[in-house]
C-alpha cells in the first residue's frame, strides 16, 4: 500500500483529565488503559489522590503521563504562607476562572505567586520519576497568555515537549451532530494564538481536541458517533472517567 501523505494522516490520542483527583478516577483510568483505547492521562500533582495516582501509573510502563497544572478549582501545591493571593486557607484555589484571568494579568505580586506555584507543580511532577508526556492546564487556564508565558519558561526546564491546544473544531462538531447546535467559543482567537506560539517555541501540539462541549459528560454513545468524522491530522479526545461519580 501506497504510504499516505503526511497532511492526510489521522492519529489519535486519547487522554484522561484528573488523574489523581480521586481513587475512583484513578481506577477508571487505569482500568480504561488495561482493557480500553486510552493511551495517557494527565496527573494533579497536589489533588487528594495523587500518590495512588503515580503508584498505579508506575505499574502501568504502557501509559504516558502529563502535568495537569492546576491553577483554579483545586488544591496548590505550595503552603498558603508562599502564595497567599492565589489559594484560602484550605490551599484551595477559587473557582472563579475569570476574577483569576484578570488577577493574573494586571498583578505583578500575584503573577510572582503564580510562577513559584507552576514550578512547584513541575518540581512535584518530577519527584515522581514518571516521564513528563506533555502539559496542560485544569480548565484549560494555560489559554490565558499569562499562564502560557509562564509554562513555556518553566516548563522548558523540566524537559516539556508538548502542550495540549483546546481547538475544538466546530465544523466536525456539526458534521457528527447534526440535530445539535454547536457554535466556536468567543474565546476561539486566544486558543489560535496559542498554538501558533507554542509552534513558533519547536512544542509538539496537537491539530484537534475534543472534548470541550461534553467536558464531564462524553459517554459512550458520542464517542463512537464523533470517531468517524475525525479530520486529518493528529486528534486528541479527552475524558474525565471514573469507576463512580466523585
Amino acid at each position: 500500500m501506497a504510504a499516505v501523505p503526511p497532511q492526510k494522516r489521522k492519529c489519535l490520542i486519547v487522554c484522561a483529565d484528573d488523574f489523581g483527583l480521586d481513587p475512583a478516577v484513578n481506577e477508571a483510568v487505569e482500568e480504561a488503559h488495561r482493557r480500553g483505547i486510552l493511551t495517557t492521562a494527565s496527573l494533579m500533582v497536589g489533588a487528594p489522590a495523587a500518590q495512588d495516582a503515580v503508584a498505579r501509573a508506575h505499574r502501568l510502563p504502557q501509559l504516558r503521563v502529563g502535568l495537569h497544572l492546576v491553577l483554579v478549582d483545586g488544591f496548590a501545591v505550595l503552603p498558603r504562607a508562599e502564595i497567599p493571593d492565589l489559594v484560602g486557607a484550605d490551599r484551595k484555589f477559587g473557582p472563579n476562572m475569570a476574577m483569576a484571568g484578570f488577577r493574573f494579568f494586571f498583578l505583578p505580586r500575584v503573577r510572582r505567586q503564580l510562577a513559584r506555584e507552576i514550578r512547584a507543580q513541575f518540581e512535584a511532577f518530577r519527584a515522581t520519576a514518571l516521564t513528563l508526556d506533555h502539559v496542560n492546564a485544569h480548565k484549560h487556564m494555560h489559554v490565558h497568555p499569562t499562564v502560557a508565558r509562564l509554562i513555556m519558561e518553566i516548563g522548558r526546564e523540566y524537559g516539556m515537549r508538548a502542550v495540549r491546544v483546546p481547538a475544538e473544531p466546530v465544523e466536525t462538531l456539526r458534521a457528527a451532530f447534526p440535530e445539535e447546535h454547536h457554535a466556536a467559543p468567543f474565546y476561539r482567537p486566544w486558543i489560535g494564538r496559542l498554538g501558533r506560539r507554542l509552534r513558533r517555541a519547536g512544542l509538539i501540539v496537537n491539530d484537534h481536541l475534543f472534548g470541550l462541549t461534553w467536558s464531564g459528560n462524553f459517554d459512550e454513545h458520542r464517542l463512537l458517533r464523533l470517531l468517524p468524522h475525525l479530520p486529518d491530522g493528529v486528534s486528541e479526545i479527552y475524558l474525565h472517567p471514573a469507576a463512580e461519580r466523585v
